[in-house]
């Protein structure tokens, strides 16, 4: 998979959220975005997401044009924010019926990753008893389970105590390793050296290496 943006602009009444983005992302790669809060990290996500459209510019996903030849990225993964489940089903409940929507990913996959993540699939606990750092795994997860090829994920370390990061961090390289298009943010500048092959620095909705 290849994205390419090219002289993307969003702007928002009087204010440019994002200005004159031009990047090409690859498969076979993490990219980690690294900025201040409100300095277009998270905009800039939900622009190669197909989430926001431009003022002026364009994302082309493999030569399709988000907005115009597709809406959304084919095999999308997402975690943007806080992970947002049905409250009153089990953690296992809502990804089986997340996987159902797309029908690719069985029940012992889903099984799997919950125990990889030290999540009791078998445990009668609603969604809405969960720790914060309980849903940010449920996040993951869902975001990663139907073997999606591009992977976004919005600040993935929150939240997780030290163990967690160990395994998300092998999970992200056993990732790149298939193949996967994998951007990400965080706070944690160590977690964007450890695993990106290319860094970018968004500062006032404004793009640069770093």
């Amino acid at each position: 998979m290849k994205i390419e943006v090219k002289n993307f602009t969003k702007s928002i009444g009087k204010i440019k959220v994002l200005e004159n983005i031009n990047v090409s992302l690859k498969s076979g790669n993490i990219y980690g975005i690294v900025g201040k809060n409100g300095s277009g990290k998270t905009m800039f996500l939900r622009m190669i997401a197909g989430l926001i459209l431009p003022t002026t510019g364009e994302v082309r996903v493999d030569e399709k044009i988000l907005g115009k030849d597709i809406s959304f990225p084919e095999n999308l993964g997402i975690l943007l924010e806080k992970p947002s489940f049905l409250p009153h089903l089990t953690g296992y409940e809502n990804l089986q019926m997340l996987a159902k929507i797309r029908n690719v990913t069985a029940n012992e996959d889903i099984q799997s990753l919950m125990l990889l993540f030290d999540l009791d699939w078998k445990s009668k606990k609603k969604f809405k008893e969960y720790s914060l750092g309980m849903k940010q795994k449920m996040g993951i997860i869902q975001a990663i389970m139907e073997n999606q090829q591009l992977i976004i994920l919005d600040e993935p370390f929150n939240a997780l105590d030290e163990s967690s990061v160990e395994i998300l961090r092998k999970v992200l390289e056993k990732l790149k390793a298939e193949g996967k298009l994998i951007v990400m943010t965080s706070h944690n500048k160590e977690d964007i050296d450890l695993l990106s092959d290319y860094t970018f620095t968004i500062s006032q909705g404004k793009m640069g290496d770093s």
